[in-house]
């Protein structure tokens, strides 16, 4: 029997990020959205000490994680070259609900993320919440 479950990219910096704090957040949101989502996490992937080796293999791998996803989390806690790309190529081009959680107020977001997210919530929490209310319930 196939997986009925909605599948969930968790998009957001992992490059140059503090030691930690993208696998943090990150299991947080698999902790908040529990076993109702299933969850598709770059960081399951291994290319520390080979990101320059790798570098198309990366962005393929999470190209596709996107393209098998139902729904983007977005952690839209600081610029990210990537994260942008992510979040455009899934709205742009594959239509893709993304829902991201940011510090920033409103009009210091950038353009191109407000145009390119369809929902940006202050927190995680509220951001799992939103995305349990609108498509688990």
């Amino acid at each position: 029997m196939a997986d009925s479950r909605k599948t969930i990219y968790l998009c957001g910096p992992i490059m140059g990020e503090v030691q930690g704090e993208a696998k943090r957040w990150r299991e947080e949101a698999k902790r908040l959205l529990g076993d109702r989502v299933r969850i598709l996490d770059p960081m399951r992937r291994d290319f520390k000490d080979n990101e320059v080796d790798s570098a198309n293999e990366i962005v393929d791998f999470d190209l596709q994680d996107i393209r098998d996803a139902d729904i983007i989390l977005v952690n839209y806690c600081k610029p990210s070259i990537g994260t942008a790309m992510e979040v455009f190529y899934a709205s742009f081009n594959l239509g893709k609900f993304v829902v991201a959680f940011s510090p920033f107020r409103f009009a210091d977001c950038n353009p191109w993320m407000v145009r390119f997210c369809t929902k940006i919530l202050p927190s995680l929490e509220d951001a799992c919440a939103y995305i349990q209310k609108h498509f688990l319930d």
